[in-house]
């Protein structure tokens, strides 16, 4: 794609119907289509991280069958994400299910090439544990980032069965590698039982700050996202979203659900809330279609990830037009 030329966006639903046709995320053009994306859309069908319910590595397929209803206008933030900037699907990266170190390392390779072209990612899980090595692919580029992590869980223990990467340890490996700008760390939505307090307080020792689900019933989207704002800054940013920070009522399709978790409606305001921070790559993981009903899960999975998308494609078209 030329850089005179308008980015190129979804298929018209007007014309073709929304279930027709192949299911890229939002019915965008592929990656080779358009030959450079200023966003890349990438899935990573990997779950031999996960700690209980399997199934996640068919959650980036379910997320884009799901996304067929997304439009291009986004009404809650103001913005056509698909004309402001190239969106595009850059399919799966292919990782060994049975080698958790080299699918790791295979996540990483892949996410340095794509974000050496110039693009921001939006990764779609997948588990948990492949926010590591996005993570450190992104540092090599911005330095270490500030971090979101929404998620019903610290995801900050250190060992599984003795397995230093799993999905409920990618965060506590990035804070020991550096990757992370410790100064503007967050965790929201977390609750449920933990193992003991020492996992709070060593939580807190890395860094992080904690808005809990409960938090946010009582405080508010709009006083959260205030707050986090605050504390993100300048900083480039990476939000990593589990989508069992939401309640299992509205996200019954993933691998540890717990009850008393945030509503989607509360998940999205927050994310619009944060239109001012310099997103430069997000992903939502832990779908796991085989739990779901009736798509609730994928679909509030697929307009997160639009909502991040938007995000990103605002700050391209600001930094672009100063």
């Amino acid at each position: 794609m030329s850089s005179n030329e308008p980015p190129r966006g979804p298929v018209d639903s007007s014309r073709i119907p929304r279930y027709a046709g192949p299911a890229t995320f939002a019915r965008l053009p592929r990656l080779d289509e358009v030959g450079s994306a200023d966003v890349a859309v990438v899935g990573v069908p990997f779950d031999s991280g996960v700690s209980y319910r399997p199934g996640a590595r068919f959650g980036g397929n379910a997320i884009r069958e799901a996304s067929r209803l997304l439009r291009p206008y986004n009404p809650a933030q103001d913005a056509s994400p698909f004309a402001l900037a190239q969106v595009a699907d850059g399919g799966d990266i292919a990782v060994n299910p049975f080698n958790i170190h080299e699918a790791v390392e295979t996540v990483e390779a892949a996410a340095d090439e794509l974000l050496g072209t110039g693009a921001r990612l939006m990764t779609l899980g997948g588990d948990h544990t492949i926010a590591l090595p996005l993570l450190r692919s992104v540092a090599k580029k911005h330095g270490p980032v500030a971090l979101l992590h929404f998620d019903a869980h610290l995801d900050t223990w250190d060992t599984y069965f003795g397995a230093e990467y799993t999905h409920g340890t990618p965060f506590r490996r990035a804070v020991e590698e550096g990757v992370l700008d410790t100064s503007a760390l967050s965790h929201v939505g977390t609750r449920g039982p933990l193992y003991g307090k020492k996992d709070l307080t060593d939580d807190e020792k890395m860094g992080f700050g904690i808005v809990t689900s409960a938090d946010v019933y009582r405080r508010g989207a709009d006083e959260v996202a205030d707050q986090l704002r605050q504390r993100i800054g300048d900083r480039p940013l990476y939000i990593s979203i589990d989508i069992d920070c939401l309640d299992p009522a509205h996200a019954p399709g993933t691998g540890t659900p717990e009850a008393g978790g945030m509503t989607s409606r509360e998940l999205l305001e927050i994310l619009r809330g944060l239109a001012s921070c310099d997103l430069v790559s997000a992903d939502v993981v832990e779908v796991a279609p085989a739990y779901d009903h009736a798509e609730i899960t994928s679909v509030a999975a697929s307009h997160t990830a639009y909502e991040l998308t938007t995000l990103m494609s605002r700050r391209i078209a600001e930094d672009r037009s100063k």
